[in-house]
C-alpha cells in the first residue's frame, strides 16, 4: 500500500497533510477499503524519510475523524469508505443558550452536504477553551470561534493573551469569529459579530415612544455570572439614559423581595431574573405594560409566547451568513442585525 501513497518532496503543502490527503484519496478512488491495513507509522517514516512525529501526527488526525482504526498489537485498518466529506467545521461556542443553539441551528441548516460540522462548549473557560485548541490543532479545515470568556472574579473578557497566542496559530484563512468584535485579530480573518453597546442604544432608541412614558429604567446586570455578559452593554444602556434624560438604575439581580413601583421599565437579561420578576408583577397584582414594563435581552419561543418585548440580536441570521461565508469561500466583516421587538410587555 506505499505504492499508493504520494509525498511530494517540493510541496508547501505540510507533510503530515500529504499523508492525510493521500490516504482519503485513495479511499476514494477505491485503493483503499474498508479493514484493510494501512502501513505502519514506522513504515511510512522510513519510505519518505519522515520523522516519526510527522507521520504521527497524520495517523493522529485520520483517527479523530474516524477514517482509521488503530488496533493495539496490530496496527491501523481503515474504518470507512464514504469519503464525501470535503470540508470539516469545529464550531466552537461558550455557553448552552437558547439562543445559541438557535444560531447553531440555522448554521447546519445552511451548510452543504460536503461539510461535516464538530461541536463544542467551553463555558466561558479560558483553560477549557485552551485544550480544545491545542487537541484539534490542524485537524479541521475551519474554526468557527465565539469568544467569551470569565475572570475568576466571574466578570467577562473577550480574550486574554493565551487565547490570542492559540487563535494566532489558526491560518486567518481557517478562523470565523462569531459574536464578539473586540478581538486584535489580523485584517485577514472573517468576522460575524454584534456590537454590543450600540445594538442596545439603538434598540432602546427604536422603542423610545413607549420607553419614554416610564419614569425609571431599570436594567439587571449580573456582576457576578457563570456565563457574564460584556459590559458594552451597560456602556450602551447609560448612554441612551444619559442623552435621552431618562431617570435609570443598575442592579445585580431581581431580588426576592424587590420594590416595584409604578412607572418601573425593567430590562432583564438572564431569563431566571425575567421569570422572578414576571412572577413578582403577577402577585403584586399589577398590569404588566401597563404600570410596570419589562423588555428582555435575546428572543426565545417562550418570550415570544408570553408577549414579552424583547431587543434580540438576529441568531439565524448569524448562523446563516457564517455557513455562507464557509459555502462560498468569502471573507470578510459583517455586523449582525439587531432588532427591537414590542410586544405586550411595555
Amino acid at each position: 500500500m506505499l505504492k499508493f501513497i504520494k509525498i511530494e518532496e517540493d510541496s508547501r503543502v505540510p507533510k503530515y497533510k500529504q499523508i492525510v490527503d493521500s490516504v482519503i484519496h485513495n479511499i476514494a478512488i477505491g485503493n483503499f477499503s474498508i479493514n484493510d491495513k494501512i502501513p505502519s507509522i514506522n513504515a511510512v517514516s522510513e519510505a519518505f524519510y519522515l520523522s516519526r512525529d510527522t507521520v504521527e501526527r497524520a495517523y493522529g488526525i485520520l483517527k479523530e475523524r474516524k477514517i482509521i482504526n488503530p488496533i493495539i498489537g496490530k496496527g491501523y485498518y481503515i474504518s470507512t469508505n464514504k469519503i464525501s466529506v470535503k470540508v470539516n467545521i469545529l464550531f466552537i461556542i461558550n455557553k448552552l443558550s437558547t439562543y445559541k443553539m438557535s444560531m447553531f441551528q440555522s448554521f447546519i441548516e445552511h451548510i452543504g452536504p460536503n461539510c461535516h460540522t464538530d461541536f463544542q462548549v467551553y463555558h466561558c473557560d479560558e483553560t477549557l477553551f485552551l485544550n480544545l485548541l491545542e487537541k484539534y490543532e490542524s485537524v479541521y479545515d475551519y474554526y468557527v470561534i465565539t469568544p467569551h470568556f470569565k475572570t475568576e472574579e466571574l466578570k467577562h473578557i473577550s480574550y486574554t493573551e493565551k487565547v490570542m497566542d492559540a487563535l494566532n496559530k489558526i491560518p486567518s484563512n481557517k478562523l470565523i469569529i462569531m459574536d464578539n468584535m473586540s478581538l486584535p485579530v489580523a485584517s485577514e480573518v472573517s468576522q460575524i459579530y454584534q456590537d454590543f453597546e450600540n445594538d442596545i442604544y439603538d434598540a432602546l432608541l427604536e422603542g423610545i415612544v413607549k420607553i419614554k412614558k416610564y419614569k425609571r429604567l431599570i436594567l439587571v446586570y449580573p456582576e457576578k455570572s457563570l456565563y457574564p455578559y460584556p459590559r458594552r452593554i451597560l456602556f450602551g444602556f447609560k448612554k441612551f439614559c444619559v442623552e435621552h434624560d431618562s431617570h435609570f438604575e443598575i442592579i445585580d439581580e431581581v431580588y426576592e423581595d424587590i420594590i416595584l413601583k409604578e412607572g418601573d421599565l425593567f430590562i432583564t437579561i438572564v431569563e431566571a431574573d425575567l421569570v422572578k420578576l414576571v412572577k413578582q408583577i403577577r402577585d403584586e397584582e399589577f398590569v404588566l405594560g401597563d404600570k410596570i414594563g419589562v423588555i428582555s435581552y435575546n428572543d426565545t419561543p417562550l418570550k415570544e409566547l408570553l408577549g414579552i418585548t424583547v431587543m434580540s440580536t438576529d441568531f439565524k441570521f448569524l448562523g446563516r451568513e457564517t455557513a455562507s461565508m464557509i459555502e462560498n469561500n468569502q471573507k470578510g466583516i459583517i455586523k449582525v442585525p439587531f432588532h427591537f421587538i414590542d410586544r405586550n410587555s411595555i
